[in-house]
């Protein structure tokens, strides 16, 4: 039997997990590894009207986390600082000092004796400013907690131009980006280390992207989670049967790995 590792999922707000990784989650959850997902907000400043979103997100979250497989679930109890940093109050996790969220966030990952952590590329795939402390964060907390691993979850730029372009020509049926445009956001696929085939648990994703039914509702024109929710099998498949990761510190080059734990399981066998 092959070793079971456990990975965790760090993210932003609830529904980050299902865009960026949900069927590296679900994959590695049906392999048998064990899979925690921990979010340093809960959404509050989100576009769905309403009050008490915060706590409708989270409902989702768990919603979510349960059709991906997740064994826990936590949150380090920031607030959403919203898509331009302007998010009303304080405590505002793009303001959290560095070391004080990444300490939060190592304690877990020493508890489950984490072995891959993901997080986001440094330009936070798009600049959301949250998106961009996770970055911060999760690499600071790497290092304290000694995790092997960190994969920074992102989108080949190769193939989001395309689908863009789709998008145009069908009359914008995929949303644009929120910030910044294509040329710059997410990662060349020169850049990128790993290439997941989710194919085979894309209901689980499918499944995960409805149970965040607050995403689908406010804002001008049409929401990521609601299009790709409703998307026939052969389009979805081919926008998400695909997650990408960029192994921090892997100098980038060849093949490209379909396996989040293939450097744990190199280095294993070297000592064996």
């Amino acid at each position: 039997m092959s070793r079971r590792y456990t990975i965790v999922a760090f993210h932003a707000h609830p529904d980050d997990e299902t865009l960026l990784t949900g069927g590296t989650l679900a994959r590695a959850a049906a392999e048998g590894h064990r899979v925690v997902l921990v979010t340093a907000t809960l959404g509050g400043a989100g576009l769905a009207a309403g009050g008490q979103l915060a706590e409708r997100r989270h409902h989702e979250l768990l919603a979510a986390a349960a059709a991906l497989g997740c064994s826990r679930v936590e949150s380090l109890g920031y607030r959403d600082s919203g898509l331009h940093g302007d998010a009303p109050g304080s405590s505002r996790f793009a303001d959290a000092p560095v070391d004080e969220a990444a300490a939060l966030l190592a304690a877990i990952l020493r508890e489950e004796h984490a072995d891959v952590l993901t997080s986001y590329d440094a330009r936070g795939g798009y600049g959301h400013p949250d998106h961009v402390q996770v970055h911060r964060v999760a690499a600071r907390a790497a290092r304290l907690a000694r995790t092997p691993v960190v994969l920074e979850a992102t989108v080949d730029r190769g193939a989001l131009r395309p689908l863009l372009a789709l998008s145009r020509l069908a009359g914008r049926l995929l949303p644009a980006l929120p910030l910044g445009p294509a040329a710059t956001a997410f990662t060349g696929r020169a850049e990128l280390t790993h290439a997941v085939d989710v194919r085979r648990y894309l209901g689980q994703k499918r499944a995960a992207l409805r149970a965040h039914a607050s995403q689908t509702e406010g804002g001008r024109g049409p929401r990521t989670i609601a299009v790709l929710s409703r998307l026939p099998g052969p389009l979805f498949a081919a926008v998400a049967g695909r997650e990408w990761f960029v192994e921090a510190g892997r100098r980038p080059g060849g093949a490209l790995d379909d396996d989040v734990f293939a450097s744990l399981r190199r280095a294993e066998s070297y000592t064996v």
